[in-house]
Formats: structure tokens, sequence, C-alpha cells
């Protein structure tokens, strides 16, 4: 039998015109202008592909239609938020759709069962808002949550500062409306604190990177609102003491944020912001307590015993929550701050607490050993760390050196027993370390898990896989 002929130009040109014609006007556009913006995400994929067109559907029905073309006439879709990933996994490939969910933006919450049945692409600083209205608090919060967007959150299964103390995304996620491949849309669980019927099919979509399903509403558990905060800065002069500092106090107790920025990042946020941030601490920990009432008071100087122990140069500490808050900032501000410096290959790799002290140690030596610079942040009170390499993408031989000390880090995670990806997700730019961490069986049951979701291999092509 004859193999079917590739289409040509004018035959693709006629099958998106087909899919234009099934929604709105305005919902699928071409001009390349525009294209252009949704080639890539935060990550900057430098091998990142031109789309053939992007979608921006504004309900259920309108993605099970786009999805089912899709599958019909075997179209690669790339499934896009806000742009915010930082591993590539809404990176475009060439000819693809890419469907993003921008404009699905509702949000409704109920402050009797304490839920939020938000869409897609609602930002996560709108949700904070929205449930603050009602006296209400959505936990989750990377560092980039005035920008991204709740169903890349659930994609990517984020976490943020607040998640030593309160988890990461997945442990807000009570339901789920998803739309499969081939159009059919599911609902998965729902507006209830426990329910363990059937499988746990809802805990397979949150982290699955838009690979098995594209997310048109969540319904999502919200917390009384946090009590102001209890602010502790520390200085080290030696980054051992500062890692050594968070193993301490997490093994006497939980702060609700226990954050590490390494000498680079503090004298680049301080380029940045001029708060008068120590030039010279080899590192330093943003801890906050918000235990109620007094306890606040008697955690924090716990903390400050502890770390004072270790070997703190210096403990400063506010209640004055507007004080604290600047520190938290500077936190935050810790990527794009360190971005002024080159382009960034940013890691997301992780540990088992214990063993944090080597993971930041060996990131230091690879990057002295490939003469690149590496600034580091963590989560640290649970193992997370961002490794940030920076590099001239203009001078070749630095890119080989960054790339390998990339690699090197994720291969030292991994010996670490630890993970790739604590957050970010694995996207196209660490899929290939993937198998080392996971093994050949769990790959095989992850590749006939998405074949049996997406036999036609159209959603999110080249991300984990």
């Amino acid at each position: 039998m004859a193999s079917s002929p590739v289409p040509g130009e004018h035959d693709m040109d006629l099958l998106f015109a087909g899919l234009a014609a099934q929604l709105p006007p305005g919902v699928v556009i071409d001009d390349p202008d525009i294209l252009e913006s949704y080639r890539r995400d935060r990550a900057d994929d430098p091998k990142a592909g031109t789309p053939r067109a992007v979608a921006r559907p504004t309900s259920a029905e309108e993605v099970s239609r786009i999805l089912r073309w899709a599958s019909a006439n075997a179209v690669a879709v790339v499934p896009r938020g806000a742009g915010s990933s930082l591993s590539g996994g809404s990176t475009a490939v060439d000819g693809c759709l890419v469907l993003s969910t921008e404009r699905m933006r509702a949000v409704a919450v109920d402050p009797v069962t304490r839920v939020a049945v938000v869409g897609p692409g609602l930002l996560n600083a709108e949700l904070k808002a929205a449930a603050a209205e009602h006296g209400l608090w959505y936990p989750p919060d990377p560092s980039s949550y005035e920008f991204c967007s709740i169903g890349g959150n659930i994609a990517t299964n984020a976490g943020g500062l607040c998640c030593v103390k309160y988890g990461v995304t997945t442990d807000y996620v009570l339901g789920l409306e998803v739309v499969l491949a081939d159009g059919e849309v599911l609902r998965l669980g729902g507006p209830r604190i426990k329910d363990t019927a059937g499988l746990s099919l809802l805990k397979l979509f949150v982290g699955s990177e838009g690979t098995l399903g594209v997310f048109t509403e969540a319904t999502l558990r919200l917390l009384p609102a946090q009590p102001k905060p209890s602010t502790l800065i520390a200085t080290f002069g030696e980054v051992r003491k500062a890692s050594e500092a968070v193993l301490a106090i997490c093994g006497k107790l939980r702060p609700a944020m226990l954050e590490f920025m390494d000498r680079a990042t503090i004298n680049a946020v301080e380029d940045m912001l001029r708060m008068g941030l120590d030039r010279q601490a080899e590192a330093m920990l943003v801890i906050q307590s918000d235990a109620p009432g007094e306890a606040a008071g008697s955690e924090v100087e716990l903390i400050a015993e502890i770390v004072g122990a270790v070997g703190a140069a210096e403990v400063f500490v506010t209640t004055d929550p507007h004080e604290g808050e600047a520190f938290v900032v500077a936190r935050r501000a810790a990527i794009p701050a360190v971005e002024r410096l080159g382009h960034l290959l940013l890691e997301d790799v992780g540990v088992p607490i214990p063993k944090l002290p080597d993971l930041i140690d060996g990131v230091r030596a690879i990057g002295a050993a490939n003469e690149v610079t590496i600034a580091v942040i963590a989560h640290a009170g649970d193992g997370n760390t961002h490794p940030l390499i920076v590099h001239d993408p203009e001078d070749e031989d630095e890119t080989r050196r960054a790339e390998r000390a990339f690699g090197e880090i994720m291969d030292l995670a991994i010996r670490l027993d630890g993970t790739i990806t604590g957050e970010h997700g694995v996207g196209r730019l660490k899929k290939g370390w993937l198998p080392d961490q996971i093994g050949p069986a769990a790959m095989a049951l992850s590749r006939r898990i998405k074949t049996a979701l997406d036999p036609e291999g159209v959603l999110n092509p080249g991300a984990i896989f």
C-alpha cells in the first residue's frame, strides 16, 4: 500500500482554515508577528520551532473542538499558560498549533467550602486577590506568582517560597476539568476535601506538563488567611554553615519560609534593588514564622538560637510585616537580578534535606571546574535548589562549559538520591536525564500511559518523553 503523501503548504493552509471556520472569529490567529511571541517560554530555548497558528479558546467546548481536529489531522498541539515555564515545557515545535488558555480566566470563590473554581488562564496573583476578599488564602506561591497562570502551575506542580510548611500545588487541587487528546471532556474530583473513589486519576494529570490533556477548569482548596509573619535574616561567612543551619532548623521545627541565597545572588539583588544587603556575606537565609500569637516570638527565638549556634555572622529579626516583606521581595527578585549578568541556564534540582549541604557544595565545585558563574538560590527547607548558570550565548566555548555544568548538576542530584526537577517540570530541556532518575520500568510505564491517552502523540510532543 502506498504511503499517504506529505501535506503541502497549500494543504496545510486549508487545514488550518478549516479549524478557524469551526471556531468563533479571533480564536485562531496566524499573524506572523503574533506567532513569534508564542514560540518560546521563559526558558528561551534556542531550539524553539515556529507554530503554524495560535488558538486562544474561551471554553472547554472550544478546546474540545480543537483537540478533536488536531488528533484527526495529526497536528501537534503545544498547550501554553502564561509562558513562564523555565524548562521549555511550552516551547513551540515547527508547524504546531499553540493552544493558549490565557483567555480562560474565570474565578468563583465559595467561602463556606473554602474552594475556588477557576479557569486555567487565571494568574496566581489574581487567585490570591480573589481569595483575600473572603479572608482566605491560596498558599502555592512561585516567585513568578504575579505573572504565572494556575493552569501552568498545575501542569508543572509548582511550589514556591511557602511550600516548606504548606505544600505544593498538588496539595490544593481538588478537581479538574480536562480535555483529552481526542476531544473528550473529563471531570475529576470536585469540591470535596476527602474523596477516595476510584484510581487517583486527578493526581496523574497534576504535573503532566500538557502531555496528557488540556486543563479547562480547576477546583482548588483555600485556607484561612495567613497570620502576619515574623521574619529572621541570618548571614554567614561560609556557605556550608548556612546549609548546615537549614538542617538544624528542620530538625527542630517547620517555619513558614526557609530560603537560601549565596553571595553571587546577594550581590546581584543588591545591584538591582539597593536595599543594603551585606555584600560580604557568603550566604543568607530568609526565614519566616507565621505561628499564631506569642508562639511566633518563641519560634523565631528558637531559630535565632539555632543559627547562632551553627555560626551565623549576623542575625536580624523583625515583626514588621512590611519590613519582612522587603526581604521576601529580595528573594523573589533573585532570578531577574542574576539575569542582568548574562543569559541563564536555570536548574531546578532537589535532594533529601540531609544532603542539601553536599548538593550546594557540589554545585560550587562544578562551577569552579567549568569556569562559569553559578548563582545558587534555594527553597532550602525542602531541599529544592535553583542553580543559575550564567553565560554569554555569543561565546561558544563558555556556552559549552555552561551546558556541561548544567548536565553535571543534574547528575549530581541523581547521585544524591535527588531529582532533576522539584517544581519547574522536565519540559524539553531536562528530558535527557529523566531515565537516569526514574529508571527504565517507570519510563516504559509512563510511555504506555501517554500512548493510552494520546495515541496520535499530538499533545506537547518533545516534552518529558
